[in-house]
């Protein structure tokens, strides 16, 4: 079991290159199912369980494009959300940061992913204030980024009021956002873990009890997330320290043992897989 200092930042190792435009990663492993646009629609509700959005039609590029990206053509994908304008900026948000966040091996071509989510993300919401996924995309990179230059850091340019004010709107919008709930939840427990419950509840109005609250919402939502287990794994230490270091191996077994709908679930479970080994 990993300590709650352990992030998910990639599954490769980190080199300090300048951010290029080389080939993305590719995905490592051949064990995934392989979708179409007819496959995909079909299993749309499994696959997207974490978030609420409409089933692209089957004869649509955009639903060749999600195919792709579940089937772990994570750049092939991002490239066709883009050819759609806003209309593809979730598919390419989600695509990238997904690679970025697992797969990208070099922090500053990671941390440029990121920002380029970030700034796409946060246009389209600025430009769309309802729009659930550019909120949510936003805040995602967003939660990544400041673990990559530091939570402590992030905190002090005001990038977690940023984060926080996404989930929430994302959450008053979307109850039933599964993803928006476990990524607040998270925000709460990393925010404590930094400046302490009582800094962390007079400034950023974060609470551990929201956090355990917010994660069990999230897990009754989507029963089947391995990322949600691992970061609610994390949480419990962050907050209650060893002394619950059981019920955190459990999360992660219970991680482990999934078996993934797709590429990004893959993902998730090699890093239950590894973060036991630690």
């Amino acid at each position: 079991m990993p300590h709650p200092d352990f992030k998910p930042l990639s599954l490769m190792s980190a080199h300090p290159v300048v951010a290029n435009a080389d080939p993305w990663t590719p995905f490592p492993w051949s064990d995934v199912p392989r979708y179409d646009a007819r496959s995909v629609a079909s299993h749309w509700p499994r696959l997207h369980a974490g978030h609420d959005l409409p089933v692209p039609p089957e004869s649509s590029a955009l639903a060749e494009g999600w195919a792709l990206y579940h089937s772990g053509e994570f750049e092939r994908a991002a490239t066709v959300g883009l050819l759609h304008g806003a209309e593809g900026l979730a598919l390419a948000n989600q695509s990238t940061a997904v690679y970025a966040n697992y797969l990208e091996p070099r922090e500053a071509v990671r941390l440029a992913m990121f920002r380029q989510v970030i700034e796409r993300a946060g246009a389209q919401a600025a430009a769309e204030p309802e729009n659930c996924q550019a909120l949510y995309w936003q805040a995602y990179a967003l939660g990544r980024y400041s673990q990559g230059i530091s939570v402590a850091r992030a905190l002090a340019q005001g990038l977690g009021s940023k984060l926080k004010g996404a989930l929430e709107r994302v959450i008053e919008l979307q109850p039933r956002h599964a993803d928006a709930h476990l990524a607040l939840a998270s925000f709460h427990a990393e925010v404590i873990d930094k400046v302490g419950a009582l800094v962390g509840r007079m400034t950023y109005g974060v609470r551990a009890e929201t956090s355990i609250d917010l994660f069990e919402r999230g897990l009754e939502l989507h029963p089947h997330s391995a990322a949600g287990m691992m970061e609610f794994a994390r949480a419990l230490l962050m907050l209650h320290g060893d002394s619950l270091m059981g019920d955190a191996t459990r999360l992660y077994e219970r991680a482990a043992a999934l078996k993934p709908a797709d590429a990004r679930e893959r993902l998730d479970v090699e890093l239950a897989r590894a973060g036991l080994k630690d």
